[in-house]
């Protein structure tokens, strides 16, 4: 046994297995692909490592790695962190238009941010994310609401 190659085992093991977790908060594949060949790097490290016991460390890799994912499946979206990053409620009730905003047409408000042609305003006591027909408008000035398409509520200046 060479204590430079149990040492490159090791971290290979390491990190691999560090990869491997990570990816469950950065989705996107790349950093468990690393991980995974960083976990096949170990695998091929541990022949000279442990000469003679290599493909048993080659094997239990493989089933600890197994277990852990079986592990994290059943475990993990009942953890604290789990239930924050997993939707918890059927998606039957989710929608994606605002209530009520078609009653704006025509309703005046206040415009709470410049208008660069998008911003905010309050009407009708209400905070409302808006956008203009084209032109700028600036804060403080009276708006009226001349169209509602889903969540885009169009307003012009008022004409005084």
């Amino acid at each position: 046994m060479s204590g430079a190659a149990i040492q490159i085992f090791a971290v290979l093991l390491g990190a691999g297995l560090l990869l491997l977790g990570a990816e469950i908060f950065v989705p996107g594949g790349i950093l468990g692909a690393f991980g995974g060949l960083l976990l096949l790097g170990a695998m091929i490290a541990g022949f000279p490592a442990f000469p003679g016991y290599g493909h048993f460390v080659a094997i239990a890799i493989l089933f600890l790695v197994g277990v852990a994912i079986a592990l994290w499946i059943r475990f993990f979206p009942r953890s604290r962190v789990g239930q924050a990053m997993t939707v918890s409620r059927d998606e039957s009730t989710f929608t994606a238009v605002q209530d009520g905003l078609d009653d704006l047409v025509g309703a005046q408000g206040e415009a709470k941010s410049d208008l660069r042609p998008a911003g905010f305003a309050l009407i009708s006591g209400r905070r409302v994310d808006v956008v203009t027909q084209g032109g700028m408008i600036d804060k403080g000035a009276t708006i009226t609401v001349v169209e509602v398409e889903g969540n885009r509520v169009v307003v012009k200046r008022t004409e005084t």
